[in-house]
């Protein structure tokens, strides 16, 4: 497999209109892209925008825009100096963000490290407070059940919103009206933040 010198070029980690927007960026940069497409997204507009298009994978996440050693390998063979995550997908991978720092190319976002801290929504209101960052009133610790998450619930006054430590994209979250209908919440949201993430932990805002 030829592997081309790398030069100004950036290879975007994503698709749909998250990727075009990074492409018209890129371009009035004066910069060379690079797409990465699932095979049904072969036609796809951010493929057709790109200087260069590599498909990663099949139509699973999993095995495509999510594939890390796929991606890294098109960023290699390409000649890129660069991966822009976009949002949402790997964008919020901290691992990822470090593989690619590993491998020699610019990760266009925040550090690794950044990124396990902002990940962890406890930690990072902890961060923050500490350096004055003004919070709304919340949880000091996670719980991961709902006795525990009730005592801070009584202690901060209700309504309280219920988040997943290891959260995103809105899922986890649940507004908790009254005493009564914590444990039904609680249960649920954390139900739905197990099916994408493995982290039970809970806080309150």
């Amino acid at each position: 497999m030829e592997i081309k010198k790398r030069k100004n070029k950036i290879l975007i980690a994503n698709r749909g209109e998250i990727a075009v927007r990074i492409i018209r960026a890129a371009q009035l940069l004066g910069l060379q892209t690079v797409a990465v497409y699932a095979e049904p997204d072969q036609n796809a507009l951010h493929v057709a925008m790109s200087d260069e298009a590599v498909k990663v994978g099949p139509a699973s996440l999993a095995e495509s825009y999510l594939n890390q050693d796929a991606i890294l390998a098109a960023a290699e063979i390409t000649g890129c100096t660069a991966i822009h995550p976009g949002y949402g997908l790997l964008s919020e991978n901290a691992d990822f963000a470090q593989l690619v720092e590993e491998k020699g190319f610019i990760f266009i976002g925040p550090t690794a490290k950044t990124i396990r801290m902002m990940g962890n929504k406890s930690a990072a209101r902890q961060e923050m407070a500490k350096i004055g960052v003004p919070i709304v009133t919340g949880s000091h610790q996670s719980f991961t059940e709902a006795p525990r998450g009730l005592k801070q619930a009584e202690e901060i006054g209700y309504p309280v919103m219920l988040k997943a430590v290891g959260g995103g994209g809105g899922k986890g979250m649940r507004v908790v009206e009254r005493a009564e209908n914590f444990t039904g919440e609680f249960q649920l949201a954390q139900q739905e933040v197990m099916a994408v993430a493995n982290d039970k932990r809970m806080y309150l805002e």
